[in-house]
Order: C-alpha cells, then structure tokens, then sequence
C-alpha cells in the first residue's frame, strides 16, 4: 500500500520490450525507459553482510547526506525510521531515528492485531524489533516471486490467463472480462476489477483493501468484486489484485509464496531473517505483509540492479528487470510517474526513470542504475506529519551524487 498514491487513474500505455519474449511480448519503442543494468565484474556480494565506505570515496558529498539527515532528525520529513545508502556496493550512509509510537498509539483504534496500523506490537517493527514493515514493497518482492516461477517454468508467462487458477471459488457473475484477465493485467494493477482503497484511508474500514484484511477468506473477497472494466484499458490501484498472486503462487509452485520465497530468493541471497504475515486461510500476505532489515531490502534493489543475477547464479529470468522497471503503465495525466510489475517509475531529472518499491506509510526502495545507487527509506506516517515522498527522497539522494569534475581520486 503506498503512500501519496491515492486516487491515481488513467489511460494506459502499455510498452513492451524486446526482453519481454519469455511473457509474450512484442518490441516497440522504449522512450524514456530505465537504463539497463549496468555490465562489469563485481568485486564482492553482500550475501553475509554489506561492505562500507565513505561518502566521498563512491563520489558522494556527505555534507548534502547530513543535511538531509539533520532534516529527518528534526522530523521536518515525518516519521523517518530509518535512512540507508548505497553507492557502488558500498554502504555510504546509514541512519536510524527513534519514535515513540507507544504515545503516538494513545487515543487511536486500540484493538490489538496485525492490521490495526496504530497497534505497536506490529507497526512498524515486528513485535518491536529490527524487521521494520515493508507494506506495499511486498508486492514487488511479489513480483519478483513472479518472474522466478516462470523462470522455472511452473508459470508459462504473463499473458497466461488468471481464472484457470482459481477453480472452487464462486464468482458473483459470468463477466466474460474476468475471464480475460492475465498475469500482466495483476503485475500492472490494470486488472478491471470494481476497486476502491483511494478515497479513504487505509486506516478507515469503508477501505476495499481494509475490508479484505478483515474477511476470513481474502482470495474469495476479491473475486467477490465484479467486474468494471476491460483488464488491461486503466490503471487502478488494487491491492487484492497482488493478493490473487499468492493463491497463483501457491498452485503453480506447491509452496505458500512465503515459502517459495526463502528457498528461492531470501536463501541466495543471504537473507535470514524476515517475517510474512498470513491471511487466515494461511496464505501470504502478498500485498502488504511483508517485514526485513534496510540492509536487506536494499539485497533486492542490488539484485535488481544486476539485472536478476547474484554471485554467478541467475535468480530472476533474463530480460525480466527490464520488463518489470520498463514505464509500463501511465498513471494518469497529472502525474509524471510511470508503472511497471509492481514497481514505480519516478523521474530521475534526466530524462529518464529511477525505479522504486513504494509502501504505504514511507517505505521505499529506490534504484538509479546509471548512478549504481540504492536507497531505502522506512517510516511510519499514518498520523499528523507531512510524509516523506518518494520523489523527493530520490531528488536528495541525487542531489548528494558529486558531479564527475568534482571527484577527487579516493579508494574505498
């Protein structure tokens, strides 16, 4: 669930890649596309732990990172849990910032439970500890799930058709448009399905999102909704659509997605230590439920920015990093910001995207490949200050990349 993403619609432009053959797709033109990862060896991989370095030895001027991070401190940004950068493999900047969310908890919902946002025991630290809640940046982990199935050919792609998957559940009528409805309609939240977690917040109970978060059976929640529209023609946010990944997950792989998830991408890339909230059927929470480290979450983004490959072994499908970061999907025309599998495409100012996995209340991972930069964010902003957006936590970040002709000869 993401922040400052409400209420967001619009045509869609769909944009295929000549990477995307493995999903079905056709290549056209790529105007204004991420860069694709970047070629050359490297040195080391943070599987057992992430190497560190100056700012300045990685090109980075670490008085506009204090700057930034005396802001955070002054809580001139909302509630900023935490701050990390990473510069060419090396961690450049690492800041953590105490809230008391125990009083902050005073006079609202005191029901206790997983999904009551204000409940301390689950938000934003697992059972208070260091695994910090991801929210929507499970759904591109999600994703990425995604593309390692049909790596492993128990997915055939992403034009494969969604209701196949879902034999036993009713549905509230025969709309031959939910049978048309693929996986790439899911990935891109162009799903057509009747769906609304934008005019309310996530926190009020008229929300689509917090009514299948307070049903038994989620998967069947969301099938319960007709159908609004031709999948594929708009753009809406729909977290029950990320959820329906989780039960596709689940039959193609035999496996909860959880479960695929540690022995198929947490395992190689050294991440132990993690929790993935559950439905009460059992199922992962797919759209939300996710909770890591920043130095883990940002093991993802470096993924991601080897073009799905870690330490020798290909995690991900060939082509899939481009696919899924391609400026798929137009939001709307009010915004500048493109869609992809589950990942947002912010403007870099050059031009171009950096891509980024956004979750409601201030969690973001954010890539800029051509710059072999990574930054995570986590926070929780669901109460009385003004968020940190992701825009204008890129824009900082960028901001503190030293220009080539102000680099001085440093080793790491």
């Amino acid at each position: 669930m993401p922040s400052g993403t409400r209420g967001c619609t619009g045509a869609v432009v769909f944009v295929s890649l000549a990477a995307v053959a493995l999903a079905g797709g056709q290549a056209t033109s790529n105007e204004g596309a991420v860069r694709a990862p970047l070629a050359g060896v490297q040195e080391y991989w943070p599987t057992t732990a992430w190497r560190t370095a100056t700012p300045s030895s990685q090109g980075m001027d670490a008085d506009a990172l204090g700057a930034f991070d005396a802001e955070i401190a002054a809580g001139r940004h909302g509630y900023v849990d935490g701050m990390l950068v990473v510069r060419n493999g090396f961690v450049v900047f690492e800041r953590s910032y105490r809230h008391d969310y125990d009083a902050l908890f005073q006079g609202k919902d005191q029901r206790r439970g997983p999904y009551n946002y204000y409940d301390p025991d689950w938000h934003p630290y697992y059972q208070r500890g260091d695994l910090h809640t991801m929210q929507s940046v499970s759904k591109s982990v999600t994703s990425a799930l995604v593309g390692i199935a049909i790596r492993g050919r128990r997915i055939p792609g992403i034009d494969a058709r969604v209701m196949p998957y879902f034999t036993g559940f009713r549905t509230p009528d025969r709309d031959r448009r939910r049978d048309a409805m693929t996986l790439r309609d899911l990935l891109t939240m162009t799903a057509g399905i009747e769906w609304d977690e934008s005019s309310v917040p996530y926190t009020d109970p008229a929300n689509d999102c917090a009514r299948m978060e307070q049903s038994r059976d989620w998967i069947q929640y969301v099938l319960d909704q007709p159908m609004a529209e031709e999948p594929g023609s708009r753009w809406v946010y729909n977290s029950g659509a990320t959820q329906l990944l989780s039960y596709i997950l689940k039959v193609a792989t035999g496996r909860e997605a959880h479960q695929f998830a540690a022995d198929e991408l947490f395992g190689p890339l050294g991440i132990r230590r993690y929790h993935w909230k559950t439905t009460p059927l059992g199922l992962a929470d797919t759209e939300g439920g996710l909770y890591l480290t920043s130095r883990d979450l940002a093991k993802i983004g470096f993924l991601y920015l080897h073009d799905g490959v870690w330490d020798g072994r290909r995690i991900l499908p060939e082509g899939w990093v481009a696919a899924s970061v391609a400026p798929v999907v137009k939001i709307s025309d009010s915004t500048p910001r493109r869609y992809g599998f589950k990942w947002w495409l912010l403007p870099n100012g050059s031009g171009g995207y950096a891509y980024a996995a956004n979750g409601y209340g201030g969690q973001y991972l954010i890539v800029v490949p051509e710059q072999q930069l990574i930054a995570v964010f986590t926070g929780w902003n669901i109460y009385d200050r003004p968020a940190l957006s992701p825009q204008l936590a890129l824009d900082r970040v960028l901001g503190a990349v030293r220009k080539p002709s102000s680099l001085a000869a440093h080793e790491p």
